[in-house]
């Protein structure tokens, strides 16, 4: 399987452009899928300086990573080209909804 995991606000819980805290439960579920054989894609905002902070910041905590805001090589590869979209099995993020959970908010 393949996760696509957001940084600020899903594996920190920092105030950006800070890393840390982090989400310690998160965290370990991570380590032990990639140890498992899943990939993982770290999918953030972040570019540059705070981008290669952030990272930096993922390996000191254990986690490594397949992609950075881009697409597998082999999805690619299979596709052969490089959409703007990341391809995951799980989008990991802090302000994400599923197909059906926008329903809840129509009784706001």
């Amino acid at each position: 399987m393949v996760f696509a995991v957001d940084f600020d606000g899903t594996l920190s819980f920092g105030q950006w452009p800070e890393c840390g805290p982090g989400n310690n439960g998160l965290i370990e579920f991570l380590k032990k899928r990639k140890n498992d054989g899943d990939k993982l894609i770290l999918w953030t905002c972040r570019e540059g300086s705070d981008l290669s902070a952030a990272v930096d910041w993922c390996l000191d905590n254990g986690l490594t990573f397949d992609a950075v805001n881009d697409n597998l090589p082999e999805v690619i590869e299979l596709y052969g080209g490089n959409s703007r979209k990341v391809s995951c099995d799980f989008y990991i993020d802090d302000r994400s909804l599923t197909g059906n959970t926008y329903k809840l908010l129509e009784r706001l």
